[in-house]
């Protein structure tokens, strides 16, 4: 054989090694974008200074951001807020931490304010009553959702149902001079941060739950759990 001959093989198998290391490498970086890709992005959530149910210490913190009139955050508080109770939060699995994305209308921010001066003013246990009296009062007409229902008396006259008229005329002062705007600005900062657009939106261990049934949640709230 020639010289010629034996450079030109010798040319031909280093040009299939090269291509062969090329392909793989280019498999690998495929590889890696896909899993990354499928890969849920954990976003960090400021907890301090928000209404919860639970312990602060439970290893897996849920947060649930809603509005006060949307129906669907009603469904999630009355059908399966009791079991995600049940289940993580009265076994010291997991807490729930409230806040607010406002969108729909006037009524979902100023019900927002008026439970964030709740909050701030008589505390977390008052707070979860209030919020769960609100969406028992949810209007059913799906109209009402663009309607003006939460009016300060309405919100007023719902506070009263569950403590004094001392600690209501507290409440409404401290609405009347916003001083929970700081609070609900937070919790609108947070949701525009995360690209929030409807509600409710689950946060799982600053994951985005993305499941459709209450064993696909318990799924991810057991393996948040393990989770370091």
């Amino acid at each position: 054989m020639s010289s010629g001959n034996k450079k030109a093989n010798k040319t031909k198998k280093q040009s299939s090694k090269f291509l062969f290391w090329v392909i793989g490498l280019i498999t690998v970086c495929l590889v890696g974008l896909i899993f990354l890709s499928n890969s849920a992005k954990k976003e960090a959530i400021d907890y301090v200074g928000q209404p919860f149910l639970g312990e602060k210490s439970a290893p897996v913190k849920i947060v649930e951001f809603g509005d006060y009139k949307c129906p669907y955050c009603k469904n999630f508080n009355d059908s399966l807020l009791p079991s995600i109770e049940k289940d993580f939060i009265d076994t010291g699995k997991a807490s729930l931490y409230f806040m607010n994305y406002s969108f729909i209308n006037v009524d979902s921010t100023r019900s927002a304010k008026f439970a964030e001066t709740v909050f701030k003013e008589l505390g977390n246990e008052t707070f979860w009553k209030f919020h769960e009296q609100l969406y028992k009062k949810q209007p059913e007409d799906t109209k009402a959702e663009q309607m003006d229902v939460y009016t300060e008396s309405f919100l007023k006259d719902t506070l009263s149902e569950i403590v004094s008229e001392a600690e209501v005329n507290k409440v409404v002062n401290a609405f009347k001079n916003d001083e929970a705007k700081g609070a609900w600005e937070k919790d609108m900062a947070a949701a525009s941060k995360l690209s929030i657009t409807s509600t409710p939106a689950i946060y799982i261990n600053g994951v985005k739950f993305e499941g459709n049934t209450y064993n696909d949640f318990k799924k991810r709230v057991n393996e948040a759990e393990k989770e370091k």
